[in-house]
């Protein structure tokens, strides 16, 4: 997912979609656990969208917070 996509989501939906990608992480991990994954390099990438996803809602609620 790219930052311009991340940006355009309400904090709403990023909320909801940083709880969807866990559970799909935890998943993986346990499929991964059981039988090896066809592309381990997912993993990665989930991963780093998830980080991308934390930060722009961290963002957005610091400028929520410099507002008041």
């Amino acid at each position: 997912m790219k930052n311009s996509e991340i940006r355009e989501l309400t904090t709403k939906e990023l909320i909801e979609k940083i709880d969807e990608d866990k559970i799909f992480m935890s998943r993986q991990k346990m499929n991964h656990a059981v039988s090896p994954l066809e592309n381990p390099m997912k993993m990665r990438v989930l991963r780093k969208d998830l980080a991308k996803l934390k930060t722009e809602l961290r963002s957005r609620q610091l400028n929520e917070n410099v507002k008041k």
